[in-house]
């Protein structure tokens, strides 16, 4: 599908991180610990966003080290050791010779080390940067080889004087995708688009919702995507109504919509795609009218995502047009400008348009900066994701509209003449759509 991050943009990533900070500091990621699932079984590793992304590193038990300006090298690492039984049982460990030659570590030690190792090479530094609050464990483990440097006071030792917050510094960079990692989140978008197509073709009456899951998964799997960016969403009927609905059991009956949001994660970049569709094949004249009125939000929404516009002008454009469209309706009553300022639409639309995309699937990055909206520049990728849903229990419009759910959404790169809909291929018309389904 497409090239991995190569050694050489891992080590820009770190000298450019390193260029941030402050001298004389020193910087520690942890990496991810393994999550158990059950007793003696974990769930399937993945590697903390961070600690990848300035490393390529997928090893639990490991920490990164970055201390700029140190004469015996500025990246280190300590990992596992190798271990010819555990690996037999566990998989291949690169242990610490691994970690300098295929990962490009100045030094690296053994885990088991790290007590002895790390307060010395904080000694003597200004300010330590941390992501605190995240991981309380290691918090405590920061704040203990801080306190060993203090109690030697004494005897000399100066401890670092100051914890900095890494978060901000790293995430913005984040924020900004390069060439590569462009191409990467085309291939997770597309991988994800056609395990949409692979939906709307296997869809049918009596089928179950988690059947239709397996068949978005399997569609990831088969094109090397090994799991999914987040909990498959597949909710038919009145379950389009719940946001984050993931029980996925109910069966797929005739004249429901169904609403899928899925994405799948590749090479640890994630893909992220909502669309909704009837379970026969073909919409109802009330799907097809709220579906067109989320259809037309989106484009505009997408319109306003180009260079220059701040983060909130694809929101505000969708508003516009869900509110405009609620009133052609019939489910609001008034003037446009004053339903918008009162936030009559919320009944109906209660998320906001879209959030960043990238490593996560709800992405780091500042959404304002000195309070202001963040301004879109090239390179920032985002989801466009409007929708509507009428709740089964709202008495205050006609039943007909009741217990629909519509949501549309689609991965859009910033670029420097506008933008690029990295998941476009899924069709998204009622024309597209049925067409696809019957055939």
């Amino acid at each position: 599908m497409s090239a991995k991050i190569n050694a050489q943009e891992f080590a820009r990533r770190r000298k450019e991180l390193m260029a941030m900070i402050e001298p004389n500091s020193i910087a520690i990621i942890p990496a991810a610990e393994e999550k158990t699932r059950s007793r003696d079984t974990h769930f399937t590793y993945r590697q903390d966003s961070d600690f990848y992304y300035l490393s390529g590193f997928c090893e639990p038990e490991a920490v990164l080290v970055l201390i700029p300006g140190r004469e015996h090298g500025e990246f280190v690492m300590f990992v596992r050791e190798r271990n010819r039984e555990k690996e037999i049982w566990d998989g291949y460990r690169q242990g610490p010779e691994g970690a300098v030659e295929n990962f490009g570590a100045d030094d690296a030690f053994p885990i088991d080390d790290i007590d002895e190792i790390l307060p010395g090479l904080l000694e003597s530094r200004d300010r330590v940067y941390y992501s605190l609050g995240r991981d309380p464990n290691f918090d405590q483990r920061i704040m203990s080889w801080i306190n060993t440097l203090r109690a030697q006071a004494r005897a000399g030792a100066v401890p670092p004087g100051e914890l900095q917050d890494l978060d901000h510094f790293l995430h913005d960079m984040r924020l900004f995708k390069s060439a590569t990692e462009a191409k990467l989140m085309r291939s997770a978008g597309e991988i994800s688009a056609q395990a949409h197509i692979r939906a709307m073709k296997t869809c049918k009456p009596g089928m179950y919702e988690y059947q239709l899951e397996g068949e978005l998964h399997h569609e990831f799997l088969k094109n090397g995507a090994r799991a999914p960016a987040y909990n498959t969403i597949v909710g038919s009927g009145k379950n389009g109504c719940i946001l984050h609905y993931i029980e996925n059991t109910k069966k797929l009956e005739s004249g429901d919509l169904v609403l899928i949001d899925a994405g799948c994660e590749y090479e640890m970049y994630a893909g992220d795609i909502t669309r909704t569709f009837p379970v026969n094949g073909k919409f109802s004249e009330e799907q097809k009218a709220l579906y067109e009125v989320v259809l037309n939000a989106q484009y505009a929404a997408i319109d306003a995502v180009k260079p220059g516009n701040h983060w909130n002008q694809p929101h505000e454009a969708a508003v516009k047009v869900l509110t405009q469209g609620l009133i052609d309706l019939g489910l609001l009553e008034g003037n446009l400008d004053e339903l918008i300022a009162d936030q009559a639409y919320v009944d109906f639309y209660m998320h906001r348009t879209g959030h960043w995309l990238g490593m996560d699937v709800h992405d780091v990055g500042d959404y304002k900066v000195s309070g202001q909206w963040r301004v879109l520049e090239p390179g920032m990728c985002l989801t466009v994701e409007p929708g509507l849903y009428i709740s089964p229990d709202n008495e205050n419009v006609d039943e007909k509209w009741r217990g629909i759910g519509i949501r549309i959404e689609d991965d859009v790169l910033v670029t420097t003449d506008g933008h690029e809909v990295l998941t476009a291929s899924v069709p998204k018309t009622v024309e597209e759509i049925e067409a696809l389904m019957a055939s």
